[in-house]
C-alpha cells in the first residue's frame, strides 16, 4: 500500500449544527469548503471534535454524506464510524464505504472494558462490515479507557484492511513503537496537537489534530519547516501553536465553543456545541477575542 495519501495535516472535522441545535448540511459543506481552501491534505469526520457521542446514527451520516459530497476527489477522508455497540458501528462502515472514504477508523468501546480480544472481535467485525475500505486503530487511551498494545496491534495486523493507527496517546515514543512494529508501509498519524513537530519527527505520517481546522495554516507550516529541515523555526511555530491551545484551554466553556467561537469571528459560522458539553460562559468571549489575536499574529509571523 501507497501510504503518502495519509501524509499531511488532517483537520478532525468540528460538528457543525444550525441555531436550534440539530445538524446543519448546509454549514457541514460550507466547513469542508472552507477547509479545502485552506490546502490541508485530508479531514478526519465523525470524531471527537465531531462530537459523535452525543449524535445518533441518522445524524453521523448526514454529517459524512454533506463532507463526501463537497470534498470526494479533493481531499483524503477518513471517516469514525465506532459506536459504542457493534451494530451501529457496523451501520456507519457500511454507509461509509457506501460514499467512497478513504479509510474508516474506530475507538474500542468505552465504558465496560474489555479484553483484548474482545476489542480485537470488535474491531475486525466492524472491519468487515466494509471490507474493501482500510481499517485505522483510533488509540486514545486517556478517553477511552484502554490503550492500544503490541500484541494487540500484532493480532489486528492479521487483518490486512488494517493499515494504521491514529495515535493520541501522550508519550510521542508510542509513534515510533507502532510505525516500527507495523514497518514502512505501516500508517501512523500523531494525535495530541501540542507535540505535531514531535510526532513528525519520530515517524507519523501526518496528524489528526481538533485544533487544526481553527488554525490550519500554522500546522501546515510547521510540516513545511520540518520536513525542510528547519527544525528551530518548525519548534518555534509548534511553540506558538501550544500557547494558542493553553488560551484556548482558559475558558470556562468548552474547547470547541471556543475555537467554534473563533471560526465565527473568521466567517465561518459552525453553531454551537452539543449539551451535555458546555457552552461559552460569561468572560469567555475575552478568551475566544484573545486566541484569535493569538492565531492571526502568528500566521502574519509564519505564514
Amino acid at each position: 500500500m501507497d501510504i503518502k495519501k495519509y501524509q499531511g495535516v488532517f483537520p478532525a472535522f468540528y460538528a457543525c449544527y444550525d441555531d436550534a441545535g440539530a445538524i446543519s448540511p448546509e454549514r457541514v459543506r460550507a466547513l469542508t469548503r472552507y477547509l479545502i481552501g485552506k490546502g490541508v491534505q485530508g479531514l478526519y469526520v465523525g470524531g471527537s471534535s465531531g462530537e459523535c457521542i452525543y449524535q445518533g446514527v441518522e445524524e453521523r451520516k448526514v454529517v459524512l454524506e454533506n463532507v463526501m459530497a463537497e470534498a470526494k476527489g479533493k481531499l483524503v477522508i477518513i471517516a469514525h464510524v465506532a459506536c459504542n455497540n457493534t451494530a451501529d458501528s457496523q451501520e456507519l462502515a457500511r454507509h461509509a464505504e457506501s460514499l467512497g472514504v478513504d479509510a474508516i477508523a474506530a475507538i474500542p468501546p468505552i465504558y465496560f472494558h474489555l479484553p483484548p480480544y474482545g476489542i480485537a472481535e470488535y474491531w475486525n467485525d466492524i472491519s468487515a462490515a466494509a471490507p474493501n475500505t482500510d481499517f485505522i486503530i483510533y488509540n486514545i487511551p486517556q478517553l477511552a479507557g484502554v490503550a492500544l498494545t503490541p500484541a494487540l496491534l500484532a493480532e489486528m495486523r492479521k487483518n490486512p484492511r488494517v493499515i494504521g493507527v491514529k495515535n493520541s496517546s501522550m508519550p510521542t515514543q508510542d509513534i515510533q513503537m507502532w510505525k516500527d512494529q507495523g514497518g514502512e508501509n505501516f500508517v501512523v498519524m500523531n494525535g495530541p496537537d501540542e507535540q505535531f513537530v514531535s510526532g513528525l519527527a519520530m515517524g507519523a505520517t501526518g496528524g489528526i489534530g481538533g485544533t487544526y481546522a481553527v488554525m490550519p495554516e500554522l500546522f501546515l507550516k510547521i510540516r513545511e519547516l520540518l520536513y525542510g529541515g528547519k527544525i528551530a523555526e518548525a519548534a518555534a511555530v509548534q511553540n506558538d501553536v501550544c500557547r494558542i491551545i493553553y488560551k484556548m484551554c482558559e475558558a470556562h466553556g468548552n474547547l470547541y465553543a471556543v475555537m467554534k467561537a473563533i471560526l465565527k469571528k473568521n466567517g465561518m459560522d459552525c453553531g454551537g456545541v452539543r449539551k451535555p458539553l458546555p457552552s461559552l460562559a460569561e468572560g469567555d468571549m475575552a478568551i475566544v477575542d484573545a486566541a484569535d489575536g493569538m492565531i492571526r499574529s502568528a500566521i502574519a509571523k509564519y505564514c
